[in-house]
């Protein structure tokens, strides 16, 4: 089975609205886009996070597939990142979309969890999302995502759309990589790691030795 992995840039609030420009995503009077720029380092790896979309399926929301679309068919035939996207096959999940124009672009049909879940059963590449909120949190919420590579940038910007809403799945979440960029992007990946586990101090802390042995059982389940 293929993995379904994630990839989002979010403000230290949570928010994934419009990162890359004013225009990007206005929507719910959303004034802050472009928050994004002042932050780029060109020695951010984009292709370790999938952000290039190379050597992968693309899995795309609706209002991401459009703003791609109107954006990355248009850049310079030398631009390495148009050039992988406009090459990758896409997948679009939409009630609203019948025909696309972006290249090896088609619409996920009927329920976006069932065509989701056999794309992953199906031979080819691992499939990744490129922002898409909305479609983040109803594959979290089914359990599909089997990869989080979260890029937080510092920055609190206070309302508009965020990684996981209010009312999303609860899920622990094993980091298994993180690094630094130059300008302080804090660039994460995890990896689901089951249930919550909750305590009390109240009821006497851990010892060491018990907090190693839970470490070692969640490597083991993951």
């Amino acid at each position: 089975m293929r993995k379904l992995i994630a990839s989002t840039f979010t403000s230290l609030d949570g928010v994934m609205q419009a990162p890359g420009g004013p225009t990007e995503d206005p929507t719910g009077n959303f004034t802050l886009g472009g928050w994004l720029f002042p932050f780029w380092d060109p020695g951010m790896d984009l292709s370790a996070a999938g952000f290039d979309g190379k050597d992968r399926e693309l899995v795309l929301g609706r209002k991401t597939y459009e703003i791609f679309e109107a954006y990355w068919p248009y850049q310079p035939k030398d631009d390495p990142v148009a050039r992988t996207l406009n090459a990758a096959k896409k997948h679009v999940a939409s009630r609203t979309l019948k025909s696309l124009q972006w290249n090896n672009s088609s619409v996920l049909g009927g329920d976006v969890v069932s065509a989701v879940t056999a794309l992953k059963v199906a031979p080819g590449l691992d499939l990744q999302i490129i922002g898409s909120g909305n479609l983040i949190q109803t594959l979290h919420a089914a359990s599909l995502i089997d990869e989080y590579n979260v890029w937080t940038y510092p920055v609190v910007l206070g309302d508009g759309k965020r990684l996981f809403e209010r009312g999303a799945k609860p899920q622990a979440l094993r980091l298994v990589a993180s690094t630094v960029s130059a300008t302080g992007v804090l660039m994460s990946t995890y990896v689901p790691a089951g249930d919550i586990q909750v305590g009390s101090f109240a009821q006497g802390a851990p010892s060491a030795k018990e907090l190693a042995r839970r470490a070692r059982m969640a490597g083991d389940a993951s």
